[in-house]
Order: structure tokens, then sequence, then C-alpha cells
């Protein structure tokens, strides 16, 4: 806690490990990175107003979302490309999730494969889907994530079409990563991470590779923009969602409409996200556009959050504008890559304790009273 009290220390940490093409798949938007930005600009234009007097607190961070109870009110984002940040994130990610009774999301881009995942899940496994566009892709994948003890389905809405990343483009991404001169050279100098992907193999986007006919990183990239996501419809979902047996989640609302129609065709959750900035920069901030989903939804689905969360008190700053539990996809990504297998608790540690002591300063016990709170505590 002393050499890295906050998940910004991680961050910069992470900076010094991670070859330049990485660092910037990890932070970069998309445009001129606007939205980005707007994710993170929004927490700092609210304040919140102590209240003291209260005795001694020792808050309780508990919380139950969809049907199922949490140590904590957050949990851990779906990630894509996750090896390409550090090797062996994903399990050192659900490991840790097990640990500390939180949700893991795993993305269909991810590294590893709902199977390789399912000894460390346990009942805290979600499964982030991309569409195919053949629907008896889907039905396999969602097959592969219930049998691996996937319990719940996040489907992401909003990318009907691909997004430039000028930044990584410019930094030399492909999709999977092409070993040119320049990828290498960037590797050199990062040599915790070339020693730890020489033990574990290149990043590889293993549940595509499993359908795409031929194997080469090449062909995986191809059969990604050409099979995967821009067909999603409301018809396609609600299809999706009558195929899993059990809770099913839409990321990617921030149209109070599409809320609307969310709430009305009975799904059990939506996540207010613009895809950490990085889908299209016209988009609002997250925190801005959150209390107008909330009213929209008037309690009738579970309201998850995701975007520019970076410490305990932007989740708490969350819950208390309406949400009821915080997904964080960076700030675990900076954990891993800055502390490898440590990074995750560590992590999960520093943003239990902020948002605890922003309780404490709120004069607030339990989840349920911050989230009630908002009329005491916005100035």
């Amino acid at each position: 806690m002393n050499k890295y009290p906050s998940i910004v220390d991680l961050q910069k940490k992470a900076h010094t490990r991670i070859p330049f093409v990485a660092k910037e798949y990890l932070e970069t938007g998309t445009g001129q990175d606007h939205c980005l930005k707007r994710n993170t600009e929004a927490f700092q234009k609210i304040a919140l107003n102590p209240s003291f007097l209260h005795g001694e607190l020792n808050p309780i961070l508990n919380t139950n979302v969809l049907g199922q109870s949490f140590n904590l009110p957050f949990g851990i984002a779906p990630i894509g490309l996750t090896g390409l940040m550090w090797p062996k994130a994903e399990l050192y990610l659900a490991q840790s999730a097990t640990e500390h009774n939180m949700p893991y999301c795993l993305s269909t881009v991810a590294t590893r494969t709902p199977e390789e995942l399912a000894p460390f899940i346990d009942d805290n496994g979600w499964y982030q889907l991309y569409t195919p566009r053949k629907e008896e892709l889907t039905w396999s994948m969602l097959d592969s994530a219930r049998d691996a003890g996937f319990k719940n389905l996040v489907i992401t809405i909003d990318i009907p079409a691909p997004s430039k990343r000028e930044r990584t483009k410019r930094a030399g991404m492909q999709m999977p990563p092409k070993l040119n001169p320049r990828f290498l050279w960037q590797a050199f100098k990062r040599p915790a991470w070339s020693w730890q992907t020489l033990k574990n193999g290149l990043p590889r986007l293993k549940t595509i590779e499993s359908y795409s006919e031929f194997k080469s990183m090449m062909s995986v990239g191809a059969y990604v923009q050409n099979n995967i996501g821009g067909n999603l419809s409301w018809e396609y979902a609600n299809k999706i969602k009558e195929y899993w047996q059990g809770p099913v989640i839409l990321k990617g609302i921030l149209n109070p409409k599409d809320a609307e129609l969310a709430v009305k065709y009975g799904y059990d959750g939506i996540v207010v996200s613009n895809h950490g900035g990085r889908q299209f920069d016209g988009a609002p901030g997250t925190l801005d556009i959150l209390p107008e989903i909330v009213s929209v939804v008037d309690s009738k689905c579970a309201i998850l959050f995701d975007g520019g969360i970076r410490s305990g008190l932007d989740i708490a700053k969350a819950l208390i504008m309406g949400a009821d539990f915080a997904l964080l996809g960076r700030a675990f990504m900076y954990s891993v890559c800055a502390l490898g297998p440590l990074g995750p608790s560590h992590a999960i540690n520093i943003l239990a304790e902020e948002l605890s002591n922003a309780m404490i300063q709120l004069g607030i016990s339990d989840i349920h009273s911050l989230k009630s709170s908002k009329s005491q505590t916005i100035v």
C-alpha cells in the first residue's frame, strides 16, 4: 500500500512494464479521445457533502445484484486481447474474483477460453458475447460458456461498426499482433513482459480460433472481421436471451429509449457503458447519462455502470447517482501489468479501502444506504 497506494500508481508502473503497442491498446479511445476524457472528467464534476458525528463506522460493502450476493459492489469488466497486455491475465483476474467473491466477466475476444477458466470461476463467472453473424456460432459459444460454469451472459450491443482507434494504428497494432521489427524492439525493451510471453506463448484469440478454419494469427483476425458483430438487432438479442439459461445483461446502453426497451423485453440488467470511450468519440460520458437512464428504468432491472472509474470514491459516486453495481476494466489490467498475479487482489483492496473511507466521510454504513443517499450527499 505504501509503494502503490492508488490505481494511478499501478497505472504508472504498468506503463513501464508493457510494450508501447500494448500500452496504447490499453489506454486508447477512438477519434480524438474526447469520449474517453468525458468518462473521467464526469467524476470530477460531482462533489459529495460529508456528514460527521456518527460515532464509529465500519461500512459493510456486500451487496446483492442479479439474484446473487457479492462481497463488494464492483466486479471485473470484460477486456479483449488480455494476453497482449500481460500473459495469463485472465487466470489471475478470475482467481482473484473468486477469492474475493466478486464477478469476473470473460470476453469473447480474450486470450483464454471458457473451458480454461472453468476451474477458477466458481459461481463468479460471467460471459461477454460479441454476437457472431451466424446464429449457429452463437449457440455453440453459449453452450461452451454455460458448460464451463458461467452463470450470467453479457451481450455487448455497442459495436454496429468497428471503431478506428487511431492511436493503436499509429502504434502499429494489428489484431492479432503482427511480429514485425517494430513490435520486437518494443518487446526487447520490456524484459519482464517478454520473459512471461516466451514462457506462455504469444497471445491468441483462442475462443475465436476454435471456430476458424485456419489457425494462423492473420486468418483468425480476418475471421473476427468477417464473422463477428455488426448485425445485432432486438430480434436477435431476444433469441439469445431465450436460449441462455440464466440472467442476461445488455452492455452498452446510453440511450434512454434503449434502456426502456431492455426493460420491456425483460432483460435482467443493463450496463451503462460507452465501451470505455473506445467505440464512438461523440458519445456522452457514462456518469453524465446515468441519471436519465436510472429515471427511465425505475428499478425494473439491475443497472450496472462502466466507464472512467479509477478509485473507490468513483465507485461511491456511481452508486449514489443510481447504479446498482460497478464494473472496472482498465483499473484491473493496470494491476496485472504492474504486479502480475499479486495485482488484482491489491487493486481490490485499494478500491475497497477507498470506498469504505468515502462512506465513513459521508456517515454511511452500508451499500444500500449509500445508493439511496443522493439527495443528502450530492452538492
